[in-house]
C-alpha cells in the first residue's frame, strides 16, 4: 500500500507543474493567483506568429534531425566495433570513453567550445554546424548505450557466428542480420537523441548565435513577458518531449517483443 501511495504522490508532483502550464496557456490573465482568470487561445496564436519563435523552432528541428543522422552514421559502426571487440578490457575502455559526455556537464563542454572556436584560427562560434557538433557529443552516448545493450540482449554474436559458418561475408552479416535486428533499438536511440537535442539548453545558450538560437533558449526570454505567452510556448515544447517519450516507449516495447519472439524460435 505504501509504495502505491508513494508512486501516486510522485506522479502528482510530476504532473502538477505541467497541468498548471497547460491551464495557464489558455488563461487570459494570471497574476498572484493559483489559477488564471478568463480563457483565450491568443497566446498560441502569438507564439505561432512570433518570428523569433518560428526561427528557433525551425533551428531546433534542423539541429535535432542532423544530430540524429550523425549519431546513426557515427554510432552504428562504433557500437558494432565495441560489441565485436574480443578483449573485455577494450570494451570496458570504449564504454568509459563514449560515456564521458554523460558525466561531463554541458556547461563545461560549452566553455571548452567557446575557448577553442572563438579564436582567429577557428572562428566558428555561433554557427549552426558547431551547435550540431556539440549536440552530437551530448547525444551520441545515449544512442550507443541503447544499441550496444540491444546487441547483447539479442544475442547477435551467436547469430553472426552461425551465419559465418554457412559462408556469409562480414558485410552480408551486418546488413542482413545486424541491421534488421537492431531496427527498434536504433529508432529508440534516435528518439532519445532527438528529444535531448530539442530540449537542450545549457550548451545551446552559450554556443548558439543570435540567428541560430534554439527553442529552449528563446523560451527563457518569454518568461520576462506575458505569463500566458510563456506557458503556451512551454506547452509546445512539452508536447514535443512527450511525443518523443511515448514513441520511444512504443519502440522499446517493439524491441522487447522482437527479442521474445527470437528467443521462442
Amino acid at each position: 500500500m505504501i509504495p502505491r501511495w508513494v508512486t501516486i504522490a510522485y506522479l502528482v508532483y510530476l504532473a502538477a507543474p505541467m497541468a498548471l502550464l497547460f491551464i495557464g496557456s489558455f488563461g487570459e490573465l494570471w497574476l498572484n493567483t493559483l489559477l488564471p482568470t478568463g480563457s483565450t487561445v491568443k497566446w498560441y496564436l502569438e507564439v505561432a506568429a512570433d518570428p523569433s519563435f518560428r526561427r528557433a523552432f525551425t533551428a531546433s528541428l534542423f539541429v535535432a534531425v542532423m544530430t540524429s543522422i550523425a549519431c546513426v552514421v557515427i554510432g552504428l559502426p562504433l557500437a558494432y566495433a565495441v560489441f565485436r571487440a574480443h578483449d573485455p578490457r577494450v570494451r570496458a575502455a570504449a564504454r568509459v570513453l563514449y560515456q564521458l559526455p554523460v558525466a561531463l556537464p554541458a556547461l563545461v563542454l560549452a566553455f571548452g567550445f567557446i575557448l577553442v572556436f572563438s579564436s582567429d584560427t577557428l572562428p566558428w562560434l555561433g554557427s549552426i554546424w558547431l551547435l550540431i557538433a556539440g549536440h552530437i557529443v551530448l547525444g551520441l552516448p545515449y544512442f550507443l548505450q541503447t544499441v550496444v545493450a540491444d546487441m547483447q540482449r539479442l544475442g547477435l554474436r551467436t547469430l553472426e557466428d552461425a551465419a559465418e559458418s554457412l559462408g556469409s561475408t562480414a558485410p552480408q552479416r551486418f546488413f542482413h542480420i545486424v541491421l534488421p535486428a537492431l531496427r527498434h533499438s536504433v529508432l529508440s536511440g534516435l528518439i532519445i537523441v532527438a528529444a535531448l537535442s530539442i530540449g537542450e539548453f545549457q550548451f545551446s545558450n552559450l554556443v548558439s548565435g543570435f540567428l541560430n538560437r534554439t527553442y529552449p533558449v528563446v523560451l527563457l526570454q518569454a518568461f520576462y513577458g506575458a505569463t500566458g505567452f510563456a506557458c503556451a510556448a512551454t506547452v509546445i515544447l512539452l508536447t514535443l518531449a512527450l511525443t518523443a517519450s511515448v514513441t520511444g516507449a512504443l519502440s522499446a516495447r517493439g524491441a522487447a517483443r522482437f527479442s521474445a519472439a527470437g528467443g521462442k524460435r
